[in-house]
């Protein structure tokens, strides 16, 4: 329950405040904020809004967040927030699960038909007018591996699924007969699966356990015709693995949309390696993802200030919102 009628909140959103937030400023004291300014907004307040997701500059502010009760990031991932102050503090985590997760499914299964159908030479071929009939080949029945079985992962599954591919997961607690995955694989154990799958879709939170997961040793095991689809977080790969992969043929090409550095440096060569499909960051980013993601928080906000159970409350041990988590008080 807030104390006061009107709870300080401050946002952090960089130069561009979030749209449609009339309801919220009605009902607190709404400070923004860049990443310069965020100590002297967090001082007195008792919500944090993190709008501007990428933002690292929480850790940096923290010794002014001593009234903070709550901390929502508009993401689904977390890793920006997530270090030992805020870990070890009472301070309730929630993040905006659930808006992003068809978006980036339909992200997935457009590059899997682009490498299947070889649509980025066609648009090579076309710009140089070039008349040159090749065979493709079909998605049905191939075999894939989503790496990550939280809501977007089961989002990616169905949707792969519903086009004919084989979908198997990997995630912490291995099983049989899951409703989206059907077998769910040890992740910790993921190089001795990852030998029998034609697509391995990366898509888990990033934590001390998943940070480095794809490495030489992965994509080794890996056949030299699958491709490597990342959508979670670029830090789960390690890039001079995946490069030296590329180059020495062991995997057959990459879709990423997200790097261990962003913006990707203008000297990598993942540039301008053949079979390589890159996006900024944009997987999830649908017209009109800004007012939805605002539209989660004020749910969440309205709960908040009416002490009632939070949605989408982060276990800040394990880095995630728990399946079974029903919510906390604020």
């Amino acid at each position: 329950m807030i104390a006061s009628e009107f709870p300080v909140l401050a946002v952090l959103c960089g130069s561009a405040p979030p749209p449609d937030m009339a309801a919220i400023e009605a009902a607190a004291v709404v400070r923004y904020t860049d990443a310069r300014g965020l100590p002297e907004a967090l001082t007195g307040a008792q919500g944090l809004f993190v709008y501007d997701f990428l933002s690292t500059a929480v850790p940096g502010a923290w010794h002014a967040a001593g009234d903070l009760r709550w901390l929502h990031i508009a993401s689904a991932g977390v890793d920006p927030v997530l270090f030992p102050g805020l870990i070890e503090s009472d301070v309730v985590l929630t993040n905006s699960r659930g808006v992003f997760d068809d978006a980036i499914a339909e992200y997935v299964l457009g590059v899997v038909l682009a490498f299947a159908k070889d649509f980025a030479r066609s648009l090579d071929l076309q710009r140089a007018g070039t008349w040159l009939h090749r065979e493709t080949e079909r998605v049905a029945g191939r075999e894939v591996l989503v790496v990550g079985t939280g809501p977007i992962g089961r989002s990616i599954a169905r949707l792969l699924r519903a086009a004919g591919l084989r979908v198997s997961g990997a995630g912490r607690r291995p099983r049989t007969g899951d409703p989206d995955f059907g077998d769910v694989h040890d992740s910790a154990e993921l190089a001795k699966h990852l030998p029998a799958f034609d697509y391995v879709v990366a898509v888990a939170p990033l934590t001390e356990q998943t940070k480095g997961m794809f490495d030489a040793a992965a994509f080794a095991a890996m056949k030299p015709s699958a491709r490597f689809v990342n959508v979670g977080r670029g830090e789960l790969v390690v890039t001079s693995d995946l490069v030296a992969a590329l180059r020495a043929g062991e995997i057959a090409g990459a879709a990423l949309d997200v790097f261990d550095t962003e913006p990707l440096p203008s000297d990598s060569p993942l540039w301008t390696m053949p079979d390589v499909l890159l996006s900024p960051h944009m997987s999830g980013d649908f017209v009109g993802w800004r007012a939805t993601l605002v539209e989660v928080f004020a749910a969440n906000f309205r709960r908040w200030v009416a002490g009632e159970p939070l949605h989408n409350v982060v276990d800040k041990r394990l880095g995630y919102v728990p399946s079974e988590s029903q919510g906390a008080a604020g």
